[in-house]
């Protein structure tokens, strides 16, 4: 893991940091020592680690709840190289879809075979970031919706040291086996007027959850409009079941 920046404001530091060619930035206190709890974030489709909503949680999360958080660039977003098999498995979709085809099988499908690839960069990465002094290996919590869900569903699964997930706006097309294994509390965020994820897939994959713990936050609103106040519910979520 090598660090390329260092900056702090308000309280927060961000270090921006290189493993294997994955582009990541690790948000901790300011001065911080000692093992704290670490929340993994995935960003979502078109979107980067540094994404404004990634962004706004995550210094939430250290300023308020003394959490570290971690992010990456997803394969071919943010910093890292444009993948010219994923660029056409797009590409197609764009015109099955301009043809009349459904949308959600069809995001279903390449979530699918991103997340053969990024579960264990991500694993990876939470290897080499509880190895730093100012982190260490305390409890581990995801946040992800859209992309960030249907990739951060499988990650959850195989992943042992994730103790809480927030979760959502994604279907179970994409990741219903996985969410089988999933026992873990879990958040889940739906938009009751989804024109990306049909409300009846968020529905089933809510439902696929195998956690004894699972609360369904459903709004009303499209793709992009989770509420504001959906931010509170998460730092009480986490500051529950990891501080």
């Amino acid at each position: 893991m090598r660090f390329t920046s260092e900056t702090s404001s308000d309280g927060v530091c961000e270090q921006l940091f290189t493993l294997g060619g994955i582009p990541g930035v690790l948000w901790t206190p300011e001065g911080a020592t000692g093992t704290r709890p670490l929340i993994v974030m995935g960003h979502g489709g078109g979107q980067h680690k540094k994404a404004p909503g990634i962004l706004a949680r995550a210094r939430r999360f250290v300023a308020e709840c003394d959490f570290a958080v971690v992010a990456v660039d997803v394969p071919g977003h943010g910093d890292r190289p444009k993948e010219a098999e994923y660029h056409r498995i797009a590409t197609e979709n764009q015109a099955r879809v301009a043809a009349g085809e459904e949308l959600a099988p069809l995001i279903a499908g390449f979530q699918a075979l991103v997340a053969r690839r990024t579960v264990p960069e991500w694993q990876a990465v939470l290897d080499a970031v509880q190895q730093r002094e100012h982190v260490g290996a305390g409890p581990v919590g995801y946040w992800g919706v859209s992309l960030g869900c249907g990739l951060g569903v499988p990650f959850v699964a195989a992943e042992p040291r994730v103790r809480a997930a927030v979760l959502g706006l994604g279907g179970a097309l994409a990741s219903a086996e996985d969410a089988a294994r999933i026992t873990v509390p879990v958040e889940f965020l739906v938009q009751w007027d989804d024109e990306r994820v049909p409300r009846d897939q968020s529905l089933a994959l809510f439902d696929a959850l195998a956690s004894a713990e699972k609360t369904l936050h459903a709004n009303p609103g499209k793709h992009g409009d989770i509420p504001a106040f959906e931010l509170e519910s998460t730092l009480r979520f986490f500051s529950r079941h990891l501080a």
